[in-house]
């Protein structure tokens, strides 16, 4: 019997188990498997992001014990950086859009975390949280600048790390790659690996509304409609680890079949998920039904828990103001 060892919360990112959804894999005849980065440290696949972007920082000489950590995040990057960099001596400051779960504000402040809470603008516009963060950065002695959407650094970890897991986890056998993009790193990543291994693996961008990404691949042009619930995913310009990433198709996810499939999950396979592992879990579920009997293996990342957003998840008022009320899913095999 192997025997976990003591260890640094530095060294207990990743490794993360790979979990068959056994609901939606009987439904379809297909395989469908969530990489579970929720049981990661700091609660999500960020930390993979900030455990790569920190590892390389340090390897440049880019940062010191004391040196100031500064991000813009709508989250979890920024609890990923707190939690591995309080660890190794850096102060964190963080800006962050003023309309995020209150759960995410909360733990940056009990992790000690400086939080900077910007107006929800779009990108042009200089108050943007990312803007925010570098006039920060560049004004602040003794201060690093993480720069998860260009640096990367973000990408290069998830090739090194979440890539060979799933294809060790999968044992080679694998179809379908889908997930939603932000920064794109785990897209970047990832997709490189794979495709690495086997250039038959499709990659499928899981794009909520609100998102250019689907109409940029399907269309060749940054355009998108509607919005989204969705936190931390979804972007309306093409970032350093998009580009890397190798991608063959878009789908789009709309809330309600998000909403449908965070309820789904938790009541039928012990999974409470956050918005985004309920969008790629539903961009999974449609390409299963869309090769229905198929056997085809499906791989997606369950990113965070539904805990990180049980305020609004688990508020009825709040769905209802939403019109989110979770609905049953189609069954597609008897």
């Amino acid at each position: 019997m192997e025997v976990l060892k003591a260890g640094r919360v530095w060294d207990v990112v990743g490794n993360t188990p790979l979990i068959k959804i056994e609901s939606l894999s009987r439904l379809t005849g297909c395989q469908i498997y969530g990489k579970a980065e929720f049981l990661n440290p700091g609660g999500s696949v960020k930390d993979r992001a900030a455990k790569g972007i920190i590892g390389d920082a340090e390897s440049r000489g880019l940062l010191k014990p004391g040196d100031t950590i500064v991000e813009g995040t709508a989250g979890n990057t920024g609890i990923g950086l707190t939690v591995l960099g309080v660890e190794r001596g850096y102060k964190i400051l963080l800006t962050l859009p003023d309309n995020q779960a209150p759960e995410k504000y909360e733990l940056l402040e009990v992790l000690g975390a400086e939080i900077r809470k910007v107006p929800v603008v779009p990108f042009s516009n200089p108050e943007h949280f990312y803007h925010a963060a570098r006039k920060l950065a560049e004004s602040l002695p003794n201060s690093f600048w993480a720069n998860q959407f260009e640096n990367p650094a973000n990408g290069n970890f998830h090739f090194q790390t979440t890539g060979p897991e799933i294809w060790e986890q999968a044992q080679g056998r694998i179809d379908i790659f889908t997930c939603a993009v932000g920064s794109s790193g785990t897209m970047s990543g990832v997709s490189r690996y794979l495709k690495g291994r086997d250039p038959k693996v499709r990659v499928i961008v899981a794009d909520p509304l609100g998102s250019g990404i689907y109409c940029l691949i399907r269309e060749g042009k940054m355009e998108t409609v509607g919005s989204s619930v969705s936190e931390g995913i979804g972007i309306m310009r093409v970032t350093e680890n998009y580009r890397q990433a190798q991608i063959d198709e878009a789908i789009r996810v709309d809330d309600q079949d998000m909403i449908n499939m965070i309820f789904h999950l938790a009541q039928n396979d012990g999974l409470f998920l956050g918005t985004s592992s309920g969008l790629n879990v539903a961009a999974a579920y449609r390409l299963a039904q869309d090769n229905s009997g198929s056997g085809k293996t499906i791989v997606t990342v369950l990113c965070d828990s539904g805990t990180r957003y049980s305020s609004r998840l688990l508020n009825k008022k709040w769905l209802d103001e939403k019109n989110l009320v979770p609905k049953k899913l189609v069954q597609t095999l008897a």
